[in-house]
């Protein structure tokens, strides 16, 4: 199987005084010598391309989309629960695009953009006390995705990092009767939770804005009264039966959705290193392996408050809020289960909480038929079984199979795709930047060798379209949904993370980004690979990675430290240098080293790693331990 990554950055850090020791002074730190002049290949060409033109394109969005304190150009006033996820959605990938080695304006614009929706949407009544007041974790995730990456950007932000604790400790058990979690039964006490405390009762107030775009759904339950059709939604009359029926079944307890809170929790951890949220992963994964275990390997889709599955849904294990029924079916168990095992076992390094996702995805996979060649699985589940036959978006098997990297779960992702997708791409841009995984496959099993040149041309045509509809945009603020700005967000990252970092984008509903290497500025003291590099990662397996570095530069040698995952997860054991004979090999021993790549060069190495060894942490090679802090004006 065989993997590309690119990489290219063009970076200046501002130095923090506390940080400002010698490089030599990084604990060690292996710094490894490498010689091979050759031409730049296009992948390396079009990465660099792609990295310089996202900043001008992001410019020339925020500058015809927000006011000079980063809040958006919109109304005055916004009703409901929804709204602040599309607020933060809106530019939710910049601090990425600056990991990844975009300008460093774009990491100060980012906090500020940050701080404008967060004020904005308080006003608007959605956010109280700098977090959302009570809305369900698919659109937290939407939300804090953004906010996770301020620690890929940089850790060393105060007000980030107080927020970080801030925010995963409102989901810690506060002992009282408003306290969003019960740590003695390892629930979250409601689908819809927040700053204000879980939501049991919701009014047509909250639900204001979700109405026509629910009309278009089946209904929650075929047996409401006086309700026939998702229609209803919209009737006024008939809809007040509706929010009885979701407040008097949905609204009490537990629901595989909150899974995606880990991240949070882990968000947190990876700040402070503080032990008791990687106890709060763990034991909340673990709580929810339990139930599954207890409903026969099928994750129920709601719990009780006093933890019994079914408790308010007559004791059926279906029918919870985002559940097997509705809105949208087995998405949003493999979404929530794959984050939450993803990050438990980062935490812990042990892949038994992959046994999660793995039985969501036997549930429905036992279920399956064949079509015209096609594996199809059902969607759905209620009073008449398993329905909604359809094939399984490959991204949620690829995730699993990129976390265990088991053959098994290689060829179980191969038995469930369409295989014509498989062998070309035909890119499609979804709400996030993470769906077009199936020719990324078909590449690394060498059957779309121009792979990589495809997903960085189709991702840069993205952009220059949403440039266009950004130019051609007549609209009125009274006449924008609060979608507008995230469907016109020209930062498309897709391509550059599969090439440059050899994995999947992240899950986009809250899950972090899992990687099998991350790359640091030695000499700018910041993250990213220096100007004038590039990175592909050719292969991909248990024991590690075959990784192309390319210095463009003629006259310079480059330096660039590499680590072992995103979180400084994996050991490197040994890097050896395979294009040139006598092979050089270097013993590393660490989860980090520096690689000096001769001016022109393209160097192949194979890294021997151990996963998941080590705590992952936001701390960069020179923080050592402890992560500084600094305040930053922005």
């Amino acid at each position: 199987m065989k993997y590309i990554i690119v990489v290219i950055f063009f970076v200046t850090v501002i130095i923090n005084p506390a940080e400002s020791q010698e490089l030599d002074s990084i604990p060690n730190l292996k710094s490894v010598p490498y010689h091979s002049p050759s031409p730049p290949p296009e992948w390396a060409l079009l990465q660099r391309q792609m990295m310089e033109a996202l900043y001008p394109a992001a410019m020339e969005f925020v500058e015809k989309y927000t006011n000079p304190d980063g809040t958006l150009i919109w109304r005055d006033e916004w009703p409901g629960m929804d709204g602040s996820d599309d607020g933060y959605e809106s530019f939710y990938n910049f601090p990425l695009y600056y990991a990844l080695g975009g300008p460093k304006e774009i990491d100060l614009l980012s906090r500020k953009l940050w701080e404008g929706v967060t004020r904005q949407f308080t006003g608007y009544g959605q956010i109280v006390d700098e977090f959302d007041a009570g809305y369900d974790w698919m659109h937290h995730g939407e939300s804090y995705t953004y906010f996770y990456f301020f620690g890929l950007a940089d850790p060393t932000d105060k007000k980030m990092r107080d927020r970080a604790m801030k925010f995963a400790k409102l989901y810690f058990d506060d002992g009282t009767e408003n306290s969003n979690f019960d740590s003695k039964l390892k629930l979250i006490r409601s689908p819809l939770t927040g700053s204000l405390g879980p939501r049991f009762v919701n009014t047509a107030e909250d639900w204001v804005t979700h109405r026509p775009i629910l009309s278009n759904y089946p209904l929650p339950y075929d047996d409401i009264p006086n309700v026939t059709s998702g229609k209803d939604w919209n009737n006024d009359n008939k809809f007040q039966f509706i929010l009885e029926a979701l407040n008097n079944r949905m609204m009490k307890g537990d629901v595989p959705l909150n899974l995606a809170s880990t991240s949070m929790m882990l968000n947190a951890y990876m700040y402070s290193g503080e032990e008791e949220y990687k106890v709060w992963v763990t034991s909340y994964v673990n709580a929810w392996m339990e139930r599954t275990e207890k409903n026969n390997g099928i994750i129920p889709d709601n719990v009780g408050l006093s933890g019994e599955i079914g408790e308010h849904m007559d004791g059926n294990w279906w029918g919870g809020y985002y559940g097997w029924k509705w809105p949208h079916g087995v998405k949003n168990k493999l979404e929530a289960t794959t984050i939450g095992a993803s990050n438990a076992y980062l935490i812990s390094g042990d892949d038994k909480y992959l046994d999660l996702p793995n039985a969501v995805i036997a549930s429905v996979s036992n279920e399956a038929k064949e079509e015209n060649g096609k594996k199809l699985v059902p969607h759905r589940y209620d009073q008449r079984g398993w329905y909604d036959y359809r094939p399984m978006q490959p991204m949620y098997p690829t995730h699993l199979w990129y976390m265990s990297r088991e053959n098994k779960d290689w060829e179980r992702v191969k038995d469930l795709l369409d295989p014509e997708e498989m062998e070309k791409l035909t890119y499609k841009k979804g709400k996030g930047d993470e769906i077009n995984t199936a020719t990324w496959l078909g590449y690394l099993e060498g059957k779309v060798p121009t792979y990589p040149v495809d997903i960085l041309k189709a991702t840069y045509n993205e952009m220059l379209s949403r440039l266009d509809r950004i130019r051609e945009d007549t609209t009125t603020p009274d006449f924008q949904d609060v979608h507008h700005w995230l469907n016109l967000n020209p930062v498309v990252l897709e391509g550059l993370v599969q090439t440059m970092l050899g994995a999947p984008n992240h899950i986009y509903h809250g899950g972090l980004l899992h990687t099998s290497v991350r790359y640091f500025d030695p000499e700018n003291r910041r993250t990213g690979i220096p100007a004038d590099m590039a990175a592909l990662v050719e292969q991909i397996t248990d024991a590690g990675i075959s990784l192309t570095l390319v210095n463009l530069h003629p006259t310079e040698t480059k330096k660039v430290v590499i680590q072992g995952g995103m979180f400084g997860e994996h050991q490197i054991k040994r890097v050896n240098m395979i294009d040139k004979y006598p092979y050089q090999f270097d013993t590393i021993d660490h989860k980090f080293f520096q690689a000096e790549i001769a001016p022109g060069s393209v160097v192949k190495l194979e890294i021997e790693m151990t996963r998941f060894q080590n705590p992952p942490t936001y701390a960069f090679p020179w923080h050592g331990e402890n992560i500084p802090e600094r305040e930053i004006n922005y």
